[in-house]
């Protein structure tokens, strides 16, 4: 246990060192000026000049991309270049506006996704399958910027049942993490239902009918709970997915989220803020990685005793 936990944060930390080496060619390679950006298109010469020195941008890519280096090991994800607050402080204070929606979409795509899989599961081949399979994939086909505006004009402007946009209380993120979780119920419901048609397949449920359990244990307490595995694989990797469709629902509501923050950054030729965003999202998602494997073991002992 005890290396196999070493073996995966030593390839985590491999994979935020790829990650932030990446992110920074990837970002510097892009053409313009950050000096200019800065300080305007109306800056003299020694203003530039001065930008230029002070945040190292005359020197060599490989000499800034060492000082990148060394301030991440140290914890700093460096100061923004437009409003000289320190990366990591803003993201901070936007990140329980960001989590909160998250999560509320999380726990609204499974409370829909889970019995709706199990049902078509046990269904399978009947109306109700096919009409959820059709909603699925049209789920799936959503741009969320449109579903987002759809859902903001028609339940917000025209009918008034929730706030247009911005952020003052719980109501005000009810139909972001709506959005979010529309987008994904459909695929996670698919999900759920071709793992728990596999499972109900198998010879323990055969048995566990056998010895007179009824349909709702049969269903919920043998079947889901080996089914639920590869679905548990696929949401800690979908935390990446989550956090791009999060960039734009957050636009579209004018929530003060990290998404708003990766948004302004871009247009704003920020690049400590746009490396900071992408070092936290790769952070989370390796986070999460680590979460479900530890999930595995207590969901199925078989894994544990294998390992």
């Amino acid at each position: 246990m005890l290396f196999r936990l070493s073996s995966r944060l030593f390839w985590s930390a491999v994979t935020l060192l790829g990650t932030a080496v990446l992110t920074f060619l990837l970002v510097n390679a892009v053409p313009g000026d950050v000096a200019r950006v800065i300080a305007g298109p109306k800056a003299s010469a020694d203003v530039i000049k001065a930008i230029h020195t002070k945040f190292h941008l005359d020197e060599p890519i490989w000499k800034r991309l060492g000082y990148h280096l060394n301030d991440l090991a140290h914890g700093d994800l460096g100061q923004s270049f437009v409003t000289e607050q320190p990366v990591a402080e803003a993201i901070l204070t936007r990140l329980p506006t960001t989590a909160a929606v998250s999560a509320l979409a999380i726990v609204m795509w499974m409370l829909l996704a889970v019995p709706l899989g199990v049902l078509t599961a046990k269904y399978s081949g009947s109306w109700f399958d096919r009409i959820v399979l059709v909603l699925s994939t049209l789920s799936l086909s959503l741009p969320a910027f449109w579903l987002a505006r759809m859902l903001q004009y028609s339940l917000s402007y025209k009918l008034g049942w929730f706030p247009v946009a911005g952020f003052r209380g719980f109501s005000h993120l009810l139909l972001p993490a709506a959005t979010l979780a529309l987008l994904t119920v459909g695929y996670y419901a698919r999900l759920v239902h071709s793992n728990m048609t596999e499972v109900l397949n198998s010879p323990y449920i055969r048995a566990a009918r056998a010895k007179g359990a009824s349909e709702t244990a049969v269903l919920f307490k043998h079947g889901l709970r080996n089914a639920m595995i590869p679905v548990i694989t696929v949401l800690g990797m979908d935390v990446a997915g989550l956090l791009g469709g999060v960039l734009f629902v957050e636009n579209v509501f004018a929530l003060p989220g990290i998404g708003t923050l990766a948004v302004q950054s871009v247009f704003n030729l920020d690049v400590p803020v746009i490396m900071g965003t992408v070092m936290f999202s790769a952070v989370i998602v390796v986070g999460a990685n680590l979460v479900v494997d530890v999930l595995y073991r207590w969901i199925d002992p078989r894994i544990k005793s294998a390992a």
